[in-house]
């Protein structure tokens, strides 16, 4: 090999030498700052996970309330339906003592128009 080939040679080494030198600390470098970043996100995600539980117990508590509040407003209008049945049932019983007191009346008044009628027709005959 002439000398001018090896002093190639050994020029692309050393300069592939220093390219790798460099990549690697630029390698290294990302490492170390990834590394901060993490234990920083590691910081600011426990103070959140923690929130994140007490605002799900929270929920929960809300949840259980709105099921009981629904429970409650359910009896209130069965309830409320059985009083709406109960009210029909009289008022249907008023309306049909209505009738009966209406065809009382009349009765009442036939029989007085008789009366009056049959009285009328007695003095007549004296």
């Amino acid at each position: 090999m002439t000398p001018l080939a090896v002093g190639v040679i050994v020029i692309c080494i050393v300069a592939l030498t220093i390219v790798l030198a460099s990549t690697l600390l630029a390698f290294r470098k990302m490492g170390l700052r990834a590394e901060s970043v993490l234990a920083q996100v590691e910081r600011e995600i426990r103070p959140l996970a923690t929130e994140v539980e007490g605002l799900t117990a929270e929920l929960q508590k809300i949840t259980h309330k709105a099921n009981d509040s629904l429970d409650r407003i359910g009896h209130v209008v069965d309830r409320v339906e059985e009083i709406s049945l109960s009210v029909a049932r009289v008022a249907s019983t008023v309306a049909a003592l209505t009738r009966v007191g209406q065809y009382a009346g009349i009765a009442t008044g036939v029989k007085r128009g008789v009366e009056v009628f049959l009285a009328r027709l007695k003095d007549r005959h004296h």
